[in-house]
């Protein structure tokens, strides 16, 4: 048996401690203590509160990567994938229809938005910075009915592309209209088997970011999140729709 201290002895006991993290951090993920889109502790944090390395952290990130159930974001962090959608009904055609539709519209906004938030985070002015947080607080208001919540939605979205200063992007994006945001023409969080105050809640947390980043001129950080915010909606309605065209 090798010893602990001969560098394969060192390389099983990471192994087999990185192997440990990865599994209690799956746990946490199936048992929903960790849910999907939650940000996951930073790698410091994770160190101080299981008294392992960094490397270890690293390794079990890796590990947790590879089999799809987090996702790193580059300057914004690691977050529990949204969670594989549990077989619901058969879908009718129209919303069928809606879907597809929503899917080429997100391609269109991530290859859009995404340079749109790291050019308002380079750009942006004080009063623009102030009408962005002001769309952000109106949207936070759990008062309001579900169409005003995507009349919201989409005015935030316009109030980045606003502080990019370039008018083919506001242009764009005010001519496209509400219909970019996918739960303008749908019940997301019935499709995505979530409760409406979970999915609000994921919805402002994503939000959040993009604004945080916008306010401290984080460009790539702005872009990331941006990124990982429409990426999160594609992906939630790409597993509906080939779920469903799974089981036609």
């Amino acid at each position: 048996m090798a010893d602990m201290k001969s560098p394969t002895g060192v390389r099983k006991k990471r192994f087999s401690l990185s192997q440990a993290l990865e599994a209690l951090l799956s746990e946490h993920i199936s048992e929903g203590r960790l849910r999907g889109g939650e940000q996951l502790p930073t790698e410091t944090a994770i160190m101080l509160e299981h008294g392992v390395s960094r490397t270890v952290v690293r390794e079990a990130m890796s590990r947790l990567q590879a089999s799809g159930k987090v996702v790193t974001r580059q300057g914004v962090g690691t977050f529990v994938r949204g969670s594989t959608l549990s077989l619901g009904p058969l879908i009718d055609l129209a919303t069928i229809d809606i879907i597809v539709d929503s899917l080429a519209i997100m391609e269109l906004r991530i290859a859009l938005e995404v340079e749109a938030a790291g050019l308002a985070a380079q750009r942006r002015t004080s009063e623009q910075l102030e009408a962005m947080r002001a769309a952000l607080d109106r949207l936070k208001k759990r008062e309001v009915m579900a169409d005003d919540l995507a009349t919201r939605d989409f005015q935030f979205h316009v109030k980045i592309a606003e502080a990019t200063g370039n008018a083919y992007i506001v242009d764009t994006l005010r001519n496209l209209g509400v219909v970019i945001v996918p739960r303008s023409r749908l019940d997301s969080a019935r499709l995505f088997h979530d409760s409406p105050l979970s999915y609000e809640q994921r919805i402002h947390d994503e939000h959040e970011r993009i604004y945080q980043a916008i306010l401290r001129q984080d460009v790539e950080c702005a872009r990331a999140a941006m990124r990982l915010h429409l990426d999160e909606s594609r992906e939630h309605l790409q597993q509906v729709h080939e779920q469903n065209r799974a089981r036609e």
